[in-house]
Formats: structure tokens, C-alpha cells, sequence
């Protein structure tokens, strides 16, 4: 990454001055949160993650392991998106009730400027989540300084953060659930624990350009795999898959069918014109 980049991130982040970073465990804000903390230190950036059904137990895990490596301050809370209805009806726009449960309770902590780890490429779709983050003054100092994905993972690379800059995109799991169908915590246990056999049967998931996606839709169960992984999945281990798939399957889901294709990036959701 160019160096007038950087530093228009760092004068940004003096100039917001005490802070706290919205920190989900991904590459973009454990970025941000360890620029904050080496530029402001620990008593004027605040780490706060929300531990939450949504969030794999990896993501707050990898979170709580940077902030002890860095000394960082973190907080680590309860976002209660699942206390409401409008959440777990899972709407278009879900992520706007979401994102609005999680800055409300950072703000029951801190009274400091909140900053996420959005970038320039999230403008280019569809995210009521940044309708909340604008409810609530969130600021983006990434889209401010002109930072998109990839000038993020070289900006971790360049601070050592190793494993974090090569860690896949992974929104939250309730992103995997199609839209219309109720969010509940038994699906999105199930989730996780499909694309974690999945990830250990295939070695996939790994580095940037894998994926893996567990979907429940109103159909069935898709796994979506990026298409090195998918090619050496051939149907006798796809049908050997399936099985232990299926057999996992919470009560809550009916006895649908399982199938495997290529990922794509929020397949899951549906506008009201396409459903």
C-alpha cells in the first residue's frame, strides 16, 4: 500500500482521537483495532466485540487471542440482536436491526466516537447495516482514507498480523439463512458445524480465495464451495457429505435434501422481486 494512504488512516484516526473500534474478529476491523491501538494506545482505543450466536466461537476466540498478543483494551458483549422480533424475522434488511442492537450496546459502554472496519468496496452493495452506522454517528476510516479489501490485507501483512490478512471474507452466520426464514440459534450452530466438516474434509476455506457457505433455504441445504474445492469433491464423497449432513440436521429443519455448488456472494438473500 502506498505510504499518502497510510497516512491519511492515521491523521483520520488522531483526528477522531479517542475511540472504539466495532471489532468482529475479521481482517478488516482486526486491522483497524490493532492501527488504533498502535497509534493511540490502549487508553484511547477501545476494542469491543459482541459475542453473539451469529458469531463463530473462532471469530471472538481470534479476537480475545489478538487483544491479550497486543494489549489491547477490549470489551467484550452481548449485542442481544436475538431479543428482537424484527432481527429474527430476518428481513431484507436484517442487518440494519442488527448492526442497531450491537452500536446501542456499545454505547451503553463508551461514550467515544465508534469507527467500523467497512471499505470502500462494501459501498458497492447493498448493506442497510451502514443505514444503522449512520443512526448512530459510526464512522468508516477506511471509506474516509480511501482503503478498499485489498489495501486492507496489505495493510495487515505490513503490520505483521500474519494469519488475519489471508483469512476468507466471513459475514456472520446469519447471512447463510435465507431471507424470509426465522433466525434461530439451533440453525446457526448447525451452520458452523457443516462448514467445519466441510473445511476439515476438503482442506477448503483456507486463504483468501476459498469458501465455504453452509445455506439453509427454503429448498434444502446448499453447500457452496469456491470452485478449486467443489472440482475435488466427487460424488461419492459428496453423497458420504451429505449423509453426515443431513444427519446433523437440528429438529427445527425439516428433512430437506443437500446439495453442492459453487459459492457465490450472498446467494442467500433475496429482494422482494426475486423471491
Amino acid at each position: 500500500m502506498s505510504p499518502e494512504v497510510l497516512q491519511r488512516l492515521n491523521d483520520l484516526l488522531l483526528a477522531i482521537g479517542p475511540l472504539a473500534v466495532a471489532v468482529s474478529g475479521g481482517v478488516d476491523s482486526l486491522t483497524l483495532a490493532e492501527t488504533a491501538h498502535r497509534l493511540l494506545g490502549a487508553d484511547r482505543a477501545l476494542m469491543v466485540h459482541a459475542a453473539s450466536p451469529a458469531v463463530p466461537v473462532e471469530a471472538t476466540q481470534r479476537v480475545r487471542d489478538e487483544a491479550a498478543r497486543a494489549g489491547w483494551s477490549l470489551r467484550v458483549v452481548e449485542a442481544g440482536e436475538f431479543a428482537d422480533p424484527n432481527y429474527r424475522a430476518n428481513p431484507v434488511n436484517r442487518c440494519f436491526f442488527c448492526k442497531t442492537n450491537l452500536y446501542g450496546r456499545i454505547r451503553q459502554v463508551t461514550d467515544r466516537i465508534m469507527v467500523s472496519g467497512a471499505n470502500l468496496d462494501d459501498l458497492g452493495e447493498y448493506r442497510p447495516g451502514l443505514d444503522a452506522a449512520r443512526e448512530h454517528g459510526v464512522r468508516h476510516p477506511y471509506v474516509e482514507a480511501g482503503l478498499d479489501k485489498a489495501t486492507v490485507r496489505s495493510l495487515a501483512r505490513a503490520l505483521g498480523l500474519g494469519s488475519v490478512a489471508e483469512l476468507p471474507a466471513a459475514p456472520c452466520l446469519s447471512s447463510r439463512v435465507e431471507t424470509g426464514i426465522r433466525i434461530e440459534p439451533e440453525t446457526l450452530a448447525f451452520i458452523h458445524a457443516v462448514e467445519g466438516l466441510v473445511s476439515r474434509s476438503l482442506g477448503a476455506g483456507i486463504g483468501p480465495r476459498r469458501a465455504v457457505r453452509c445455506r439453509v433455504r427454503a429448498a434444502g441445504i446448499v453447500v457452496e464451495l469456491d470452485p478449486v474445492s467443489l472440482a475435488a469433491l466427487d460424488g461419492t464423497r459428496q453423497t458420504a457429505l451429505a449423509a453426515q449432513i443431513r444427519a446433523g440436521a437440528p429438529a427445527n429443519l425439516p428433512e430437506i435434501p443437500v446439495r453442492f455448488t459453487v459459492y457465490r456472494t450472498g446467494s442467500a438473500f433475496l429482494t422482494g422481486a426475486a423471491r
